[in-house]
């Protein structure tokens, strides 16, 4: 694939290996899975759910000239998961808008994606659309998210800024 973007995904084995996305992503050689920080990418995007800033237009720049690095953790181990994995590595921590997962643990709820969804949106929203669907193509619901999330995701991925993307977030979900 030309285009395509270097992902990784830091796996902190905390879920079910067999439902596992990023390891069924590694084992189809569509990943380059870790578990050592020391063997991780020194320059990328780390999504980071917990981060606070959007992944914009702005970043789609850093994304095609390093790695795309997603994090393999339990939700229920989220802020534990994060805090190691920002004292041990330099990425640039981003996190995606409100989007809703499709995979059959989550389905339906805002924002808890797998890893799977989170690396695919990274991706459509950089426009690097054929590399998103080949990473959801593994899983029998990945064409799901994207049917899903069409209208956030081309919304979302024609915005200018990241303040325009952030603010679009409002006509698709119910945001207090």
């Amino acid at each position: 694939m030309e285009d395509s973007v270097s992902i990784h995904a830091i796996w902190l084995a905390q879920d079910d290996v067999k439902k596992n996305t990023a390891v069924k992503l590694s084992r189809r050689d569509l990943l380059r899975l870790h578990k050592d920080f020391r063997r991780l990418p020194r320059r990328g995007i780390l999504l980071n759910p917990l981060c606070g800033k959007v992944f914009g237009p702005e970043d789609h720049a850093l994304l095609n000239s390093t790695t795309l690095v997603g994090l393999d953790c339990s939700w229920a181990q989220i802020d534990d998961s994060v805090a190691a994995v920002k004292k041990r590595t330099r990425l640039t921590s981003r996190m995606l808008p409100l989007l809703l997962a499709a995979n059959p643990v989550n389905w339906g709820k805002a924002s808890k994606l797998c890893t799977a969804e989170a690396l695919a949106a990274t991706l459509y929203l950089a426009g690097h659309i054929e590399h998103a669907e080949l990473l959801l193509s593994s899983f029998n619901w990945g064409q799901g998210f994207i049917e899903l999330n069409y209208e956030p995701l081309e919304a979302y991925r024609q915005a200018t800024t990241s303040a325009e993307l952030v603010q679009l977030q409002f006509e698709f979900f119910d945001i207090e």
